[in-house]
């Protein structure tokens, strides 16, 4: 029986069976074409449940996530992991210093190429999925003595990571090798390494790191250990004709807290130049009375830029108390019903903690003690109807979450309480009302510290810092959503934030214009 005469039935009867194997051979969504039988895969492949990585290897997925970036960059670093293990052992492989030193700095960036040691012989690139490539060589007498272990991969210790990368590191990835070296706990560690090593010019590379990073005392006693063993040292600047970001500061606790301040350090004068001088005096009143004006069209246009189906009139009859969720026709309905509901919730609580700025309370500190706040208003509805559990109200995600379309990946959830902690303390020092709103929403939505509703509340905090600087409140519009995402990207994939600061510039002078009606 040919498997255009079965009927559907039966198709689907085999299906279910393929995927019920494939899954029990699977591991976190990987799977060997060696663990699959072929009519298995043959079947998943056509019904596209599986989509192949490379030769023998394929992901787990489902036909609406088939050949999508974020299928591939939320599975990346679990096939990473598995085909090294299974081909090289677990101590056969080690990623090179500069890949290690990526890991080690939390780089939010899939990266194009990684580049991995290997005892066994393995010279060859091997094409991923998105112009994506594993290179590989084999280089004995350079692997680490130890290795060390994160999450299941096999790095460079810190200390030698730093001391083994080429110079071209220091000038292509500056930031990371600024974290890194932010990172290492004490000098002893890194003198250990240069002195194992005997190269002269790594420790001028590293000493002279330190010093550009005007951490003068470790740069001096990595000097003085190597001097004591007849390794005398020339500093020698590595960072030349860069710009660094985390000078003068103390040793980092965590990546996440480095990357996010020096984000701010680097795009903060491109923001204060783009960005229009205050207009004056803050006319309380009638800031209130256009922010009231402008609600539904605020509403509408987050809500739509987030996918839900929202119309004038729902939120119209929500805002009035006129609708009724017994009377919406479906689930879909009523899922944007809910959405539309909770808006409203929060926009209250965000005019509520614009009223505090007012009043003269710091915008930085209002956001800081007003966000939970928000975040609860927004899905306080979604709960009580029963599509969220309670625990989605209680505060910073957990787990990975990645965007779809980005090679931006927000940082984990071990990474998102830090990160928080130094986005609030810069807003909170920041004297600009411009940059707090370009750059508080940009880094609120890079590190995403919610499963849901970071665009609406990115919103909300720009527009706080806005009107508390004495700006008009402001209205991303979805018929520029394409614009909009676009200069997000390119902020946080290639750190540009001029797209952005120009978009949000255009976007508050449309919204200029239209509060002079009020």
């Amino acid at each position: 029986m040919t498997a255009q005469s079965q009927s559907p039935k039966k198709l689907n009867h085999r299906l279910a069976e393929a995927l019920d194997y494939a899954r029990a051979v699977s591991r976190n969504g990987i799977v060997r074409t060696s663990d699959l039988k072929r009519g298995v895969r043959e079947r998943l492949v056509n019904a596209s449940f599986l989509t192949e990585v490379m030769r023998g290897w394929y992901l787990l997925t489902s036909p609406a996530g088939a050949g999508s970036t974020t299928l591939w960059y939320s599975n990346y670093w679990e096939f990473v992991k598995q085909y090294l293990s299974d081909r090289f052992g677990d101590d056969g492989y080690c990623l090179s210093a500069e890949s290690s030193l990526d890991v080690y700095s939390a780089q939010h960036v899939i990266s194009r190429q990684l580049v991995i040691l290997t005892r066994k012989s393995s010279n060859q690139t091997l094409q991923l999925l998105h112009d994506t490539s594993l290179m590989l060589y084999s280089d004995e007498s350079n692997f680490p003595t130890a290795v060390f272990r994160r999450n299941g991969l096999n790095l460079f210790p810190l200390p030698e990571a730093i001391c083994r990368a080429a110079p071209a590191y220091f000038q292509n990835s500056s930031l990371n090798a600024e974290i890194c070296l932010r990172l290492v706990p004490s000098a002893a560690e890194l003198s250990r390494v240069l002195l194992s090593l005997g190269s002269p010019a790594a420790a001028g590379r590293v000493t002279g790191a330190y010093r550009r990073l005007g951490d003068g005392n470790r740069a001096e006693q990595i000097q003085q250990d190597l001097a004591a063993a007849g390794q005398p040292v020339t500093p020698h600047d590595p960072f030349i004709n860069r710009s660094l970001h985390l000078v003068n500061i103390q040793r980092l606790s965590s990546p996440h807290a480095g990357r996010i301040r020096a984000l701010w350090d680097h795009m903060r004068p491109t923001v204060e130049e783009l960005f229009p001088r205050p207009p004056g005096a803050l006319d309380t009143r009638r800031s209130m009375r256009i922010i009231d004006k402008f609600y539904s069209e605020d509403a509408y246009h987050s809500l739509s830029i987030e996918g839900y189906q929202i119309t004038e009139d729902l939120i119209r009859r929500i805002h009035e108390g006129h609708w009724d969720p017994e009377s919406e026709k479906s689930d879909y309905e009523q899922r944007n019903a809910l959405a539309a509901k909770g808006y409203l919730g929060a926009f209250r609580a965000v005019t509520a903690s614009i009223g505090k700025t007012m009043k003269g309370e710091n915008a930085g500190k209002a956001f800081s003690n007003d966000l939970q706040i928000w975040y609860r208003e927004l899905f306080v509805p979604s709960v009580q109807a029963g599509l969220m559990t309670p625990a989605h109200l209680a505060g910073y995600r957990n787990h990975p979450v990645y965007i779809a379309q980005s090679r931006h990946v927000p940082p984990p959830g071990e990474g998102v309480l830090d990160a928080m902690e130094t986005l609030e303390r810069l807003l909170v020092d920041e004297s600009h009302a411009g940059v707090r709103a370009v750059l508080g929403h940009f880094i609120f939505v890079f590190i995403h510290p919610y499963m849901d509703g970071n665009g609406r509340i990115g919103r909300f905090l720009m527009n706080l810092m806005l009107v508390s600087g004495g700006y008009n409140w402001t209205v991303i519009r979805a018929s520029e959503r394409a614009r909009y995402m676009a200069s997000l990207e390119a902020a946080s994939t290639r750190g540009e934030i001029q797209d952005f600061t120009k978009f949000v510039v255009s976007e508050m002078e449309f919204w200029k214009a239209r509060s002079r009606e009020a």
